[in-house]
């Protein structure tokens, strides 16, 4: 009896610490012995350096033979780099306009097409080009006219199970266009590979899903789930699991607001323990990176997709982490980006660390 009223009230106590409805965040700051989390098994050990140098690389994909291709944020260099390190560059890829937080963003790989994400002059737009060996050919603009700014422009690229184009956008600090459906900003799109609405889009458009303030993240887990990061503003980051036609509240609700009309989110993170931006799936969790945080959260994942206690990985081991992406062989590619003009930059950065969950 003494055993089971200690274990009740462990809990209680438990539920008691957890802050704005989030289950509280065990910490491995890369010493001692592995931290274990719930349903997550080990932590991941110290990381390897894969490369050093680089200048912000903001997104990573992967091509079929086993080298990623990285893009800089603010040089607009696409970089290859091989599985033992070796980065070259491919192209400066043109008409990029960097500035604040646009420039070149995401990359995705299909076969032998690179799809890009960048801030142009005017707009941000998505671009394909057509990869061989070493050479960047036949550029055509897929999509255009999505909103541009000085802040939140969105930008993560990546292909869904479905076989489909998913992008990313940010509001641009314009708030009423989270919630208009006519405009590209602060969406979830889904596209074919030539830039038209996929087939099933809930409104017959390339909009997916919408009230979204600025999503950098996008990740599926086993099930074909979409799950993505997404910056809050003064008080909630979130992890949203993303709905066809989903509304997630932007700028009507911050975290969770519990209106119906809205879709609330299933992790949030205080702004100062997140900022999220990279995310990926690997070993039965989401892994994110947290920019302002300056750690890698891990979210265990069960089986039915909800999530379990979110563990923090290299507290300010390695400063602000942006790109996060999962590496063949089941591993981890993780980006810093202290060179963006908001972290402290260290010898050697900004780097890709590989790291195994």
């Amino acid at each position: 009896m003494r055993a089971l009223w200690l274990t009740m009230l462990a809990v209680a106590l438990a539920a008691c610490s957890g802050a704005g409805g989030v289950p509280p965040a065990a910490s491995d700051q890369g010493g001692g012995p592995p931290a274990a989390s719930a349903r997550g098994g080990p932590s991941p050990g110290e990381p390897r350096v894969v490369a050093r140098d680089l200048a912000v690389p903001w997104a990573i994909a992967f091509l079929p033979g086993g080298d990623a291709l990285v893009t800089e944020r603010d040089s607009a260099r696409l970089l290859r780099v091989t599985p033992a390190g070796r980065a070259r560059e491919l192209a400066v890829i043109e008409g990029v306009t960097p500035g604040g937080e646009g420039g070149l963003m995401g990359v995705a790989v299909k076969g032998e097409q690179v799809f890009v994400y960048c801030t142009a002059a005017s707009d941000n737009r998505i671009v394909r080009y057509r990869l061989t060996g070493d050479t960047l050919s036949e550029p055509r603009v897929i999509v255009q006219g999505i909103p541009k700014g000085t802040v939140h422009n969105g930008g993560r690229l990546a292909f869904g199970p479905d076989g489909h184009l998913y992008a990313t956008t940010g509001e641009t600090g314009d708030r009423s266009l989270s919630q208009d459906r006519d405009s590209l900003a602060g969406k979830i799109l889904r596209m074919t590979a030539d830039g038209r609405p996929a087939p099933g889009n809930p409104f017959g458009t390339l909009v997916y899903s919408l009230g979204h303030r600025n999503v950098q993240g996008l990740a599926w887990d086993g099930s074909g789930r979409l799950y993505a990061s997404e910056f809050g503003a003064d008080a909630h980051d979130e992890l949203n699991l993303i709905e066809a036609g989903g509304n997630y509240g932007w700028p009507e609700v911050e975290g969770r607001g519990g209106a119906p009309e809205f879709t609330d989110p299933v992790v949030t993170w205080d702004t100062s323990e997140a900022s999220p931006s990279g995310l990926a799936f690997a070993g039965g969790s989401l892994w994110m990176g947290a920019l302002r945080g300056e750690r890698l959260w891990q979210i265990p994942l069960a089986a039915d997709g909800s999530p379990g206690t979110p563990v923090a990985h290299y507290g300010g081991t390695y400063g602000r982490l942006r790109a996060v992406t999962a590496a063949p062989g089941g591993g981890l590619w993780v980006g810093t980006s202290n060179r963006d003009g908001r972290g402290e930059s260290r010898a050697g950065d900004d780097r890709i660390l590989a790291v195994t969950p």
